[in-house]
């Protein structure tokens, strides 16, 4: 009997590497939003005012951090789902024999 699984999986990997880059690519443009374009508008963004003080001093801050932590949380959620999905993933990691 021939094993399908075989031929599908050049065509799988790519599917995956495909949607990996896809995802990649938007958290850093996330990330070259919340990092560099933020702090090249800061003078305008900072007639804005957030939880009292100017946005761009709360980007500052603390805001880009936040930032950078949610999508650290959620790249490392998407890829576990990406790679059940695509049958990827590591199954019983960290167990003892």
């Amino acid at each position: 009997m021939i094993d399908q699984t075989a031929d599908d999986e050049p065509a799988r990997r790519r599917a995956y590497w495909r949607s990996n880059m896809r995802l990649t690519c938007t958290m850093l443009a996330i990330w070259f939003v919340a990092t560099f374009v933020v702090v090249y508008f800061a003078r305008e963004l900072s007639g804005i005012i957030f939880f009292g003080w100017p946005l761009s001093f709360y980007m500052a801050a603390q805001g880009s951090l936040l930032i950078y932590v949610v999508i650290v949380w959620f790249l490392a959620r998407r890829m576990a789902r990406l790679d059940e999905e695509h049958g990827f993933a590591e199954d019983d990691v960290g167990e003892s024999p």
